[in-house]
């Protein structure tokens, strides 16, 4: 008998097949400009080399993933500030960044494999962080303005 459990197992008897979210097959090509036509029917051939045609006829569609670019990332911190304003605005407080801090974040969490993952761990511990101190090192009144910048190369945060 056929049961799926949990760990995407799926048993016929003895044999069982293990499929995990997280299997993949990467192939890498080295530009951008590649024609998404030639990217799909190597692709299609990775997977004939890799799965059995049983398998292959159960997958109902194969997705084409592009590296994020510094100008994609330049997006996400807007979307990732925007939460974080959002989390001060409970305090009573308002958040600018420069451009100058906005090029240190991208560049610090900047990694072409692991997509927007990099650049929101290190929004986390060196922006959030720095804004955590500044927070605590003393009072603010309510409706102060904090301000991200880079300096030297670093983020800094002061109370405008």
């Amino acid at each position: 008998p056929r049961e799926f459990s949990a760990s995407y197992r799926l048993r016929r008897g003895k044999r069982a097949m293990k499929v995990k979210p997280n299997n993949y097959i990467a192939i890498e090509f080295p530009s951008r400009s590649v024609n998404e036509g030639l990217a799909r029917a190597a692709v299609a051939a990775e997977l004939k080399a890799h799965f059995r045609p049983e398998f292959l006829n159960r997958l109902d569609e194969t997705i084409l993933f592009h590296p994020l670019t510094k100008e994609n990332l330049e997006h996400i911190v807007d979307i990732l500030m925007n939460s974080l304003r959002t989390r001060l605005a409970d305090k009573e407080l308002s958040l600018e960044v420069t451009d100058a801090a906005r090029r240190v974040i991208i560049d610090g969490g900047y990694d072409p494999v692991y997509g927007a993952r990099p650049l929101k761990r290190y929004l986390q511990s060196h922006a959030e962080t720095l804004i955590a101190r500044k927070i605590l090192e003393g009072d603010m009144p309510a409706g102060s303005t904090l301000v991200l910048d880079a300096q030297d190369g670093a983020l800094v945060c002061r109370v405008k």
